[in-house]
């Protein structure tokens, strides 16, 4: 048990309370007795059952308690993201000589969300957390310098993403449990610039993107609500380059996969 009973801790301060009226005079040397008298020693004991009734107070899980009886929860989530792609070359990149290297550089996001999380018994959940991400991913390509100067095809996305996640919790302890999740990823996104105007003069990448996510976190009981710090992973599971027959920067690519790294905090109740 995680704390002692009323009864108990109620019967345990009786029998303290009779042995200090009956033998608080030997404890205390016979060359002491005219400094700690039973009123001193009392209060000694009284305050040493208080700090040990106290710390096992604070190793119980009284916030996880108003809790663990909630089949379902909603929340927001908040979080900050790093994007960047993974790049393939095709067979073309070595016969030109105009391009020396297309690679990916990692830009800042941020993310607003919507939690929804079902129980399935006492360890696992289902998570659906529908999500506004904002990104940024570069593709920085390398030439000659007597061909041109290097340039950066910036690809700037807001991602409507469905996320669902299934998640694994360890044992509550003092009110905070570990857990990891995995899941799969849907997202458009409704800024692209694909179809625009001068897109024929860019490297194309598609606006839907189907990614896997693992990841891990904490879960802190609080008396109102549940606070999440998570770090996850997202990998791209389709190759999302637009191929363009005419344009040199993509045919030097073959394959184009997406990664982010989020780290988030969901606010849960």
């Amino acid at each position: 048990m995680d704390y002692l009973s009323t009864k108990m801790q109620n019967n345990i301060l009786s029998s303290i309370l009779h042995l200090v009226n009956t033998h608080a005079i030997y404890i205390i040397p016979s060359n002491m007795n005219h400094i700690f008298d039973k009123k001193v020693i009392l209060s000694i004991f009284l305050f040493s059952l208080f700090l040990g009734l106290n710390a096992q107070t604070s190793r119980g899980n009284y916030n996880f308690l108003g809790f663990e009886q909630k089949p379902y929860f909603f929340g927001i989530t908040l979080a900050s993201n790093t994007a960047d792609y993974q790049i393939f070359y095709s067979k073309n990149f070595i016969l030109n000589d105009s391009i020396r290297r297309a690679e990916s550089i990692t830009g800042p996001g941020f993310n607003l969300g919507i939690v929804s999380n079902l129980k399935v018994g006492d360890y696992f959940d289902f998570r659906f957390l529908p999500t506004l991400s904002f990104a940024e991913r570069n593709i920085n390509y390398s030439a000659p310098k007597d061909v041109r100067e290097p340039y950066t095809r910036r690809v700037e996305s807001v991602f409507v993403e469905f996320p669902f996640h299934v998640r694994y919790k360890s044992a509550p302890y003092r009110d905070k449990r570990a857990f990891v999740i995995a899941g799969v990823k849907y997202a458009f996104d409704v800024a692209s610039d694909s179809r625009a105007r001068q897109a024929s003069e860019l490297v194309k990448v598609s606006p839907t993107d189907f990614t896997i996510e693992y990841g891990a976190g904490v879960q802190f009981f609080m008396p109102f609500f549940i606070f999440s710090p998570e770090f996850k992973v997202s990998r791209g599971i389709g190759n999302i380059l637009i191929y363009d027959d005419d344009l040199e920067q993509s045919t030097v690519i073959e394959k184009v996969l997406s990664r982010t790294f989020t780290i988030s905090l969901h606010f849960e109740g």
